[in-house]
């Protein structure tokens, strides 16, 4: 079932989480009915934002090898609203773990499970995904959507990764990446990039795609695909940010000035695509 525990106080970069503490009620007000916090998948045209998000999940699905029914488990590492995790143990029967330090979540968790009546293959851990106590070797699938820009070591988190996964188990990591190294080093401290860092997020850390290559080969990964994502990402933003303006009396209601504060952080998100900044999902496979 879904178990919501007390979160530690911060202490150290990769803990803060203040954004997604917020008010579950201001993140119901722009993004889809699911709650899904990261791109979505526009390959069809005059896809609705809903339509999208649900598209990427079915696709993520396929990477991963789940089929309903199978008896799969995964474990989502940076779990946000439960979108996935919820999705995967509603139309695939897969047993979930969902991990995430913001409590808030967990409780939105929960209730959402017990609606959808899936409180049995769902399972929720507050804290950090390399500090928690997790049985080795026991999953089939492994996910950090948009979660590994907050774990301040990469190579210890996919290591981590690598050790949760039986014998051919695959892991999928989605990020958005500086472009190359060049654009990390030149765009990393601009005002843009802080303002999200620190005003939004509390801490964050986008490495170039060759960074997270190297990682997941390092822990001894097989790489069997990387996608671009980028233009997904871009047109996802686009929806929110017409859902912001749509809701911004509402959102405000709640936080005064949050609806100008979430306008401008995605507008920084989408100025940079292609320029300074890619989002890439990379499929691998714990082949030994």
């Amino acid at each position: 079932m879904a178990t919501p525990s007390t979160p530690s106080t911060p202490s150290r970069p990769g803990e803060t989480n203040q954004h997604y503490d917020l008010d579950p009620r201001i993140f119901g007000l722009f993004l889809d009915p699911l709650r899904k916090y990261s791109s979505g998948m526009y390959r069809t045209p005059g896809i609705t934002l809903a339509e999208a998000q649900e598209a990427k999940l079915h696709w993520v699905a396929e990477r991963l090898g789940l089929t309903p029914g199978g008896g799969q488990r995964l474990l989502d590492a940076g779990c946000g609203w439960g979108s996935l995790i919820l999705f995967m143990a509603r139309e695939y029967q897969t047993a979930v773990t969902g991990i995430s330090p913001a409590g808030r979540q967990h409780e939105y968790i929960a209730s959402r499970a017990a609606e959808l009546g899936v409180t049995d293959r769902v399972t929720t851990a507050v804290g950090r995904f390399e500090d928690l106590d997790l049985p080795a070797r026991s999953f089939d699938a492994v996910t950090m959507l948009g979660s590994i820009v907050h774990m301040p070591d990469v190579d210890v988190a996919v290591r981590r990764a690598r050790a949760m996964l039986r014998r051919g188990g695959r892991y999928y990591v989605s990020e958005t990446c500086f472009r190359n190294a060049a654009a990390r080093d030149e765009f990393d401290k601009r005002t843009g990039t802080e303002f999200v860092r620190n005003s939004i997020f509390g801490w964050g850390d986008m490495r170039p795609l060759s960074e997270l290559v190297r990682a997941v080969e390092d822990a001894g990964f097989s790489v069997d695909d990387v996608e671009d994502l980028t233009e997904d990402y871009r047109l996802t933003i686009d929806d929110w940010l017409v859902n912001v303006s749509a809701a911004a009396d509402a959102i405000d209601a709640l936080r005064p000035g949050m609806a100008a504060q979430l306008t401008r952080y995605l507008e920084v998100a989408n100025a940079g695509w292609g320029f300074t900044t890619k989002h890439y999902a990379l499929i691998c496979r714990n082949a030994r």
